[in-house]
């Protein structure tokens, strides 16, 4: 068993020269061994656990930061308040969005 770094090395240098596919052998071994079948097998789960996880996220949605700036008059100096020029679709659609309520 290696102790550091260059053990490693020689070790691994060691187990490919006695079989050349040592590790592809070891790593099939290992997934098939495997019994939980992750997200992948259960397509229902992984829609659960990102449902959670989007709900319980502390990042903001593009739209949510947009509309405040939006909201609050935005600002004509560069900066981290100012609206990337890609997002310019979705400022018209809630300024139609707006001036429709307001009607």
């Amino acid at each position: 068993m290696a102790g550091n770094k260059e053990g490693g090395r020689k070790a691994a240098a060691k187990n490919l020269a006695r079989d050349p596919d040592f590790y592809k052998r070891i790593g099939r071994i290992g997934g098939q061994k495997g019994t939980t079948g992750g997200f992948a097998a259960n397509r229902e789960l992984a829609r659960e656990a990102g449902r959670k996880g989007g709900r319980i996220s502390k990042r903001r949605s593009v739209s949510s930061k947009i509309e405040e700036e939006f909201n609050n008059g935005g600002t004509d100096e560069p900066g981290e308040n100012t609206i990337p020029v890609k997002h310019t679709s979705r400022i018209a659609k809630l300024f139609r969005k707006k001036t429709a309520n307001n009607h």
